[in-house]
């Protein structure tokens, strides 16, 4: 049921970043933060302008209505074209796609903890479609992970959500806090 809590939970996200990276990185990888796959003149709060989400109760159907056109808007939301085909670093939380035998040969990278699993998706440029090199052993659901690898603007709708960049992961790593600081 789509409700007015679901509504505020999902604007409130959008600009959620609990894993931020610092540049630049070792191996000629540069490392970005979540803010660099946002196109500078993308702004889904225009969707709000005319009923913000505060005002409309569970039962209107004007927040359904926006619910899904704030889907609409995030799956579609655009790619920031001047990282495509960039070599980067950047961490995130894994959500598995394809997995077997402990080896997840394909996930989604998502910027905050419970992204596509307890919440709904963030926007399409908030989410990296991920393929590693070799499957990445001894990882589960919202482990925390630096991805390295090629990065590439392009869609991709899966059944937790659709991601605006693919990566093709060379490593994936364990994220440890400590790598952000070495990195200042």
């Amino acid at each position: 049921m789509l409700t007015r809590r679901t509504l505020l939970s999902a604007a409130a996200l959008l600009g959620a970043t609990v894993v931020q990276a610092a540049p630049p990185a070792a191996g000629g990888y540069k490392t970005i933060t979540w803010d660099a796959l946002v196109p500078k003149d993308w702004n889904p709060n225009d969707l709000f302008k005319d009923a913000p989400p505060a005002s409309l109760q569970d039962d209107d159907p004007r927040a359904k209505d926006m619910l899904a056109k704030l889907r609409e808007a995030w799956d579609n939301a655009p790619a920031n074209a001047s990282m495509d085909n960039t070599q980067v670093r950047l961490p995130g939380y894994l959500v598995p796609l394809e997995e077997a035998n402990g080896q997840v040969s394909e996930f989604l990278l998502v910027p905050y903890f419970g992204a596509c699993i307890h919440t709904p998706p963030p926007p399409a440029n908030q989410i990296v479609h991920v393929l590693p090199r070799t499957p990445a052993g001894k990882f589960k659901a919202m482990d925390t992970v630096w991805v390295r690898g090629t990065l590439r603007v392009t869609r991709n709708a899966s059944a937790m959500g659709t991601s605006g960049y693919r990566i093709d992961a060379v490593a994936v790593d364990k994220y440890m806090p400590s790598d952000a600081d070495k990195a200042r």
